[in-house]
């Protein structure tokens, strides 16, 4: 019997977006909040459970077509590559990858240390003979891995369309990151993207009549509240998605039900919200074909692959550099 190898995990100084980035968000003429506060143990089983709901497609879609062109996909990524999970969450998209793949390393990359330890201890133990490693990280403010990769080629796994959650310009950065990243021949991206379609059926798939998007919404404050010394009410917010036409995505906000006054101790602020004022907390963007390749382009990748379900709701692209 292999003894097991326990997972390397490394906490990137990258893992903090640091407080005044916070600040500026809040102060902002419409407030924001960064999506990575969404990611506390209870938002990711949350994030889990909207991922099963009828009126959100996407996930069903992507497994779908990862199950229909499985041997496809693998043959054109190659076999014994390092693999790096983007965004990995609980590891369970990339773990059903790894039979067909055989990487010679995974590198599982999450802002949620918790959730990403527990799925790592787990993937140590069922895969003994792989290099296993963690790296704590909000890779939204840059992308650096080179410690935890060795010379081998590298696919970049970056399912589930959370390209989606970037404003076009940050999109292009994080792309050129891991273009940065692959530097031996055969190293690539396979990216998964939500396409764009009816707008009622994309409002529907992020307010859900269950209302566990709403929940996921609100505990973005929770997390706030604990992280940031604050003391938001989630109660006394309402839950809004709706259809940005001219920017071709879902956003997601935070509406006020009164006035009211919150406090953000660790930041030393205090922020003032009128009855109805909004706070958006996520933007979602749906894509056309010619712009993933756009950007994949503008980017110094060459995209080489595209695979889509039947009616053209989600898609897959590989591309290298």
């Amino acid at each position: 019997m292999t003894a097991s190898r326990s997972p390397r995990f490394l906490q990137s100084p990258m893992a903090d977006a640091g407080v005044e980035a916070a600040r500026a968000a809040l102060l902002a003429a419409r407030a924001t909040i960064a999506p990575k506060y969404f990611y506390d143990a209870l938002g990711c089983a949350l994030f889990t459970a909207i991922c099963e709901l009828p009126e959100y497609y996407p996930t069903r879609t992507e497994r779908a077509i990862f199950t229909r062109h499985r041997s496809d996909i693998a043959t054109a990524i190659g076999a014994g590559k390092q693999l790096v999970d983007l965004g990995a969450g609980d590891c369970a998209k990339a773990a059903a990858w790894l039979p067909v793949l055989a990487p010679s390393r995974y590198v599982a990359v999450d802002i949620a240390a918790d959730t990403l330890h527990a799925a790592l201890g787990r993937l140590a133990l069922e895969h003994p003979e792989l290099d296993v490693r963690g790296v704590v990280a909000d890779f939204t403010h840059g992308l650096d891995l080179a410690g935890e990769l060795g010379d081998a080629p590298v696919t970049f796994f970056y399912p589930g369309s959370s390209i989606g959650n970037f404003a076009p310009e940050d999109a292009g950065m994080f792309l050129m990151d891991v273009q940065r990243h692959c530097r031996a021949p055969g190293s690539g991206l396979l990216i998964g993207v939500d396409t764009r379609k009816d707008a009622a059926r994309l409002e529907a798939a992020y307010a859900d009549r269950l209302g566990v998007t709403a929940a996921f919404n609100r505990n973005v404050l929770s997390v706030l509240d604990h992280e940031l010394d604050a003391d938001f009410d989630p109660d006394a917010f309402d839950h809004v998605a709706r259809w940005n036409a001219t920017a071709e995505w879902i956003e997601m906000w935070l509406r006020s039900q009164r006035a009211q006054t919150v406090h953000l101790r660790t930041l030393g602020l205090t922020v003032e919200f009128a009855a109805g004022e909004e706070m958006r907390t996520e933007i979602s963007a749906k894509f056309r074909r010619d712009v993933v390749e756009a950007e994949l382009h503008a980017a110094g990748m060459r995209p080489e692959a595209w695979w889509t379900d039947a009616a053209g709701d989600f898609a897959l692209t590989l591309a290298r550099r």
